[in-house]
Order: structure tokens, then sequence, then C-alpha cells
């Protein structure tokens, strides 16, 4: 068989064919909270309990998952869709200034969770992997919370 190749774009309408949660990962460094809209976040194994994310490298909040050795992945509950722009970089705030202190708490290893979330998970950072523009991090889960709630979805290039 022949090895194809698809462009970018191409993938990216093919990978809108699958429903996802959104997701905001988020971290807390030296310099303080830090978080992106994971594009790619999902469970690795369940014994034990392990997740992973992609973090693309020029992404700012890397090195503070780096540098402290953990990272939180907040899934956000439907209707907050500008809080999932914000973390996209699609408004004018960046930085800790997404942090609002009434939305945002923590679980054991301190990186920040949102208080709206419908669920959120707490890692510990175990291992990460270099792939072409990326950086796989993986981490053990430490700390969980569930709450009722519908999810925000991502599908076809849209918020539901």
């Amino acid at each position: 068989m022949a090895e194809t190749s698809i462009d970018a774009k191409t993938f990216w309408r093919a990978l809108g064919a699958r429903a996802t949660g959104v997701v905001v990962a988020t971290a807390r460094g030296t310099e303080g909270p830090a978080g992106f809209l994971a594009l790619s976040a999902t469970h690795l194994t369940a014994e034990p309990p392990t997740m992973l994310v992609t973090i693309d490298k020029r992404t700012a909040a890397l090195a503070a998952v780096l540098q402290a050795k953990h990272f939180a992945l907040n899934f956000l509950p439907h209707g907050d869709a500008a809080l999932a722009a914000m973390f996209g970089g699609r408004t004018e705030i960046h930085g800790a200034a997404r942090f609002a202190p009434d939305r945002w708490g923590a679980l054991t290893t301190g990186a920040p969770v949102l208080n709206e979330a419908v669920g959120a998970i707490d890692c510990v950072l175990e291992e990460t992997i270099e792939r072409f523009a990326v950086t796989i991090a993986i981490g053990r889960v430490v700390d969980c919370v569930m709450r009722e709630g519908d999810p925000l979805i991502f599908f076809r290039g849209a918020y539901r």
C-alpha cells in the first residue's frame, strides 16, 4: 500500500467529526497560574490512573507545567465558551489575568481548578515526550472532582 499524506486543514476537519469535551489545562508555576485550551487530553491507563495532554511548544504554559511538575485538566461546563476562547488565545486577556480568584480553586497539587468545572483531574507530571512541535505530558492522577451539569462540547468547528 502506498503511503499517503493529508494537509493540516483536512486533518483538522476530520478531527472535527468527533465530539470532544472542552478542556483547559492548568499549572501553578513560580510566575503564577498558567493555562491553555487543551486540544488533546485523554486517559492513558486506569491502573494506575494516568492522563496525558499535548502541549504546543510555543504555549507559554508549558514552562509552568515543566517547572511545577503538575497539571490539572478542567472539563468546562456547557455555556462557558467565553472561557474556552480566553484560554485558546482568542481574547485580549492573557496569562494570570485569566484566573479570577472567585472562579478558581485547587486540589492536591495546587494547579488551578475551575470551581464550575463539571470535572477536574489533578496530576503529578511523571514523564514528557517530545514529538514534532508538541510536548506530550503524562501525569499520574492524584486527585479529582466531579460535579453536576452538562459539559461544553466542541464539534465540527463550534461549541455546543
